[in-house]
């Protein structure tokens, strides 16, 4: 990825074949799609590369065991196609980023052999929905068995439990693979530019957009023959911003998860609470050392400010503690997340849980403006894949092969260092391939060598290279989608922050004014979730 600023001077004197709108899941399977088809592409994006929805998931690959459900119970073809769908692209998000993504076992806890033998066939059916692609099949495991796998796992009045196998994986590195991917490709990629308006030619086509660089203030105009909308929640919007009045096709819902210290007798598998209080699944998962616990699913708008309320946190910790041993209470909360789900409307607009993950691709007649509207994470390549066959029959009047069903994501390819074990299987989980680039940036200047915090295993020549190589340009970007630290522990993250500003005024050529006023406002922006949650905020650290 070249800097931001030469990214941005060739994207002012280029003209495009497709400009796509939004650096999500969706926005950058698209891009990578179509660079990849020959396709000259740019991929612009309003805030940091998945800093929005595609961050915010449960970190699972998978078909959806809900959706499932609703699919049977309902005779909903749609939840059907995008269960099927999805099962199918699981095995190919894995295996076209191992790095990133693998396997991980579920635990569904049963407490009859009525309810056991409910939980064994619905599970049966999404081995056989999996076909070939299945990781592994479904199995009942007995009580005794079932605790001494999940030693946390409450046995009172459990009857056992139905064990099966879906995908995990680092949603903010994957997304970022697929914009790098897109990069090293020969395409264009472009964070924090957003679009504030289109041209258009004297039959109404989009020709080109007008982009603002929202660290500079520039604005600029991109020059495409098609432009891909997959924005997300922000789609209706800039369908908007296109085509005027438009029918809104999407409804809102907001997911939250919180993140917990990981018990030490909780095991490697992962655990679904198969219905809550109001007919939801929560799932409880290993992650990255944490235990991440979610989710909700309530209506949201754009308004909506993405924080954890203590109300949401009780909810899902509620739920939980009924199936532990080891209780936890908000105060235990070490860390959370929230963002919007973009739905497409369904027959019942009363209840986002009805609400089709399905997704569809559309064309507007006037503008042309073709937009990728709903789905989720897991069904990323086939959205692009459907919205660039719409690009190509607009632009060449046929299709030619989607290459990225076994297009390896940038980073894959890995080899053994001599470096400290912990910082690296840290930097092989986040880097990859592009681990030994990092070493490299330590080796010419042996301070970047030095842990960001001690008894962490991030490294300083870490934020160096998301700077100069991944367009980071603040500290949340840094701590959060970049590496990670602040979904790990939020007072971490805090502690963090003044060396993360440090390196950041360094490279970027900050004021100390203004590396004081980003260190201030990272940690106001932390400090919401806490008061939120009605815990007690954090001071920010003094920079040194």
């Amino acid at each position: 990825m070249r800097p931001r600023s030469e990214a941005i001077q060739q994207a002012a004197r280029t003209s495009y074949d497709v400009c796509v709108i939004g650096g999500g899941a969706t926005g950058a399977g698209c891009a990578l799609d179509s660079q990849l088809r020959g396709l000259k592409t740019i991929l612009v994006e309003a805030g940091d590369f998945g800093s929005g929805t595609s961050t915010a998931s449960t970190k699972l690959i998978h078909g959806g065991l809900r959706y499932l459900q609703q699919a049977v119970t309902e005779i909903d073809l749609a939840q059907y196609r995008v269960v099927r769908q999805a099962l199918r692209e699981r095995r190919l998000m894995i295996r076209n980023a191992p790095h990133l993504a693998g396997a991980r076992q579920f635990v569904v806890p049963c407490f009859s052999l009525p309810q056991a033998a409910y939980y064994r066939v619905g599970l049966k059916l999404y081995d056989w929905l999996s076909g070939d692609a299945g990781l592994s099949r479904s199995r009942f495991v007995g009580r005794k068995e079932s605790v001494e796998c999940m030693p946390c796992l409450n046995g009172q009045d459990l009857f056992g439990t139905v064990v099966y196998s879906d995908g995990q994986f680092d949603d903010a590195r994957y997304n970022l693979a697929l914009v790098q991917s897109c990069s090293a490709s020969g395409g264009e990629v472009l964070n924090y530019a957003r679009v504030v308006g289109f041209t258009k030619d004297e039959h109404g086509r989009l020709v080109s957009a007008q982009i603002e660089d929202r660290e500079s203030k520039q604005r600029i105009e991109v020059v495409a023959h098609a432009f891909v909308n997959a924005t997300g929640p922000f789609s209706d919007s800039v369908r908007r911003l296109a085509a005027g009045d438009v029918n809104p096709r999407l409804r809102l819902s907001k997911g939250v998860h919180v993140l917990l210290p990981l018990p030490e007798d909780f095991g490697n598998a992962a655990l679904l609470i198969p219905k809550t209080d109001d007919g939801r699944v929560i799932f409880a998962i290993p992650w990255l050392g944490r235990l991440l616990v979610g989710t909700t699913d309530t209506e949201a708008t754009l308004d909506s400010e993405m924080i954890v309320t203590r109300e949401e946190a009780e909810f899902l910790l509620r739920h939980l503690n009924r199936y532990l041993t080891t209780h936890f209470a908000v105060t235990d909360i070490v860390s959370a997340l929230a963002g919007l789900r973009p739905l497409l409307q369904s027959k019942d607009p009363r209840d986002t849980k009805k609400l089709t993950r399905d997704y569809e691709v559309t064309i507007e007649a006037n503008s042309g403006l073709i937009s990728v509207l709903g789905g989720k994470w897991t069904i990323y390549r086939v959205m692009a894949e459907d919205a660039i066959n719409a690009v190509e029959t607009r632009l060449k009047g046929r299709i030619t092969e989607c290459p990225t069903r076994h297009h390896l994501l940038f980073g894959v390819e890995q080899d053994s260092t001599g470096a400290v074990e912990s910082t690296m299987l840290h930097l092989t989980q986040k880097f990859g391939s592009r681990k030994d680039r990092i070493l490299d940036l330590a080796r010419e200047d042996a301070s970047l060598l030095r842990p960001i915090l001690d008894g962490t295993p991030h490294i300083r020549a870490e934020v160096v290279y998301c700077v100069r190589e991944e367009m980071a340009v603040s500290i949340e970007d840094i701590l959060s989608r970049r590496l990670g630290l602040q979904f790990f522990d939020w007072r971490l993250a805090v502690e963090a922050a003044p060396i993360v500003g440090q390196i950041l005024a360094r490279e970027l050529g900050w004021t100390q004014n203004r590396t004081d006023e980003e260190i201030l406002d990272y940690v106001g922006r932390i400090n919401r979730f806490l008061k939120a949650l009605g815990l007690e905020p954090v001071p920010a650290a003094k920079t040194s």
